[in-house]
């Protein structure tokens, strides 16, 4: 038997007795599981899923164990996600902190912060949001002014953000803040991290055409943060800004690789058959089928391509520019799965409320509203194309 035999097997035979029967269906959404200090757990089986993932680092397999990650390497990663996939398991836990700070802490934080941050994002302790864009700037990121001015021990920090998304049920912020006014924009910018229960924070919902709040304007007023919460160097915070939004590019990408329903729900195929019908295991819209297919096709190519370059970044062969190529298509197939959904529907697509509607359809309905903002949320679609047409390319400014 192979190391890796034995580490399926194994690891079979610990999901099976460790995973909750509950934990092996489709996942309301308000049953996500984002962890910190004011989580709630509708369903008590997410939190012992939670725990028992946890202590085996597995909310974040790749991370080193010496941060309280599972030190897996590509191959067990790879076998862990289909075992999972097997029993249907949800995820144990939804993070920023996994997806985009503990990247970035990983490669520019001290080991002090390591320690301190790494392990509580793991164990789902800390809930923590994104403090990048701000009023008056759009996709403009280095022509922030939110500030942090040095008062000894401490920064104290003035401004505003927006867009800042779950903020309002957030622990901690990491927040981009200009600490040198008379330089270039790109230069004089400071990465923060600082407890949202700060004297001086505030946030405020916005909504969202599909009835939803996730995004907040967040307030700063003589915010008080320690200097020890400072990530990387003082006034160098931009090149933390830019790889960190290369993992958040590739989150958002990962989205557009799956037809699935959000929660792990019926397949887009699936879908289709229940609404338009099926004959022999197939769609009986022809043309229904055929976009179907090929949206099927091209979910496969992309999570082929995906899974490429992640081994590629495992060899030390790792390109940024990726991210953003990954970042546009996956926004692009993510809201084109949505359309392709409600084209299934038909007349029930067009439902809001009321008892003709299910809340699958509902919720569908709010979701493919929800996919517009894939092209503006990481950096907009328009930024995307910049950067692949002057990065990968080479084309002129």
């Amino acid at each position: 038997m192979t190391e890796l035999t034995a580490f399926r097997a194994e690891t079979r035979q610990w999901l099976d007795a460790n995973c909750p029967a509950s934990m092996r269906t489709s996942m309301p959404e308000e049953e996500t599981v984002w962890g910190g200090r004011r989580a709630q757990y509708p369903n008590p089986d997410a939190k012992i899923w939670l725990d028992n993932m946890a202590s085996r680092g597995w909310t974040v397999p790749d991370w080193p164990k010496e941060y309280g990650g599972g030190g897996l390497n590509l191959d067990e990663q790879r076998v862990l996600a289909q075992e999972l996939a097997r029993i249907k398991a949800r995820p144990a836990l939804q993070s920023f902190g996994i997806w985009m700070l503990g990247p970035a802490l990983l490669e520019y934080a001290s080991e002090e912060q390591k320690q301190r941050f790494l392990p509580p994002i793991v164990r789902g302790e800390i809930r923590w949001c994104q403090g990048y864009s701000e009023p008056n700037y759009g996709s403009d990121l280095a022509g922030l002014q939110t500030k942090a001015e040095d008062q000894g021990d401490n920064y104290i920090v003035n401004g505003a953000k927006i867009w800042t998304s779950y903020a309002n049920h957030a622990d901690w912020i990491f927040c981009l803040v200009r600490t040198k006014p008379d330089v270039p924009k790109h230069e004089g910018i400071s990465f923060l991290l600082f407890d949202m229960d700060s004297p001086g924070v505030s946030t405020t919902p916005i909504s969202l055409i599909s009835g939803a709040s996730p995004f907040c304007q967040t307030f700063f007023d003589n915010v008080s943060v320690p200097k020890e919460n400072l990530v990387g160097d003082l006034n160098k915070g931009w090149s933390i800004a830019k790889r960190l939004l290369q993992h958040e590019r590739q989150m958002i990408s990962g989205i557009g690789g799956n037809s699935a329903l959000g929660g792990g729900s019926r397949s887009l195929s699936e879908q289709a058959k229940n609404y338009v019908g099926e004959s022999h295991g197939q769609i009986d819209d022809p043309s229904l089928r055929g976009d179907v297919t090929h949206h099927n096709m091209n979910d496969r190519a992309f999570q082929l391509t995906l899974a490429r370059s992640a081994q590629e970044a495992a060899s030390g062969n790792a390109n940024g520019h990726l991210a953003s190529m990954f970042k546009y298509y996956g926004s692009e197939q993510n809201k084109r799965k949505f359309e392709l959904l409600l084209q299934t529907m038909g007349s029930q697509s067009v439902g809001w409320e009321g008892d003709s509607f299910n809340g699958a359809e509902l919720n569908t309905t709010r979701s493919w509203l929800r996919s517009k903002a894939n092209s503006i949320e990481g950096g907009t679609s328009e930024v995307q194309l910049n950067v692949i047409a002057k990065r990968v390319l080479g084309l002129p400014d």
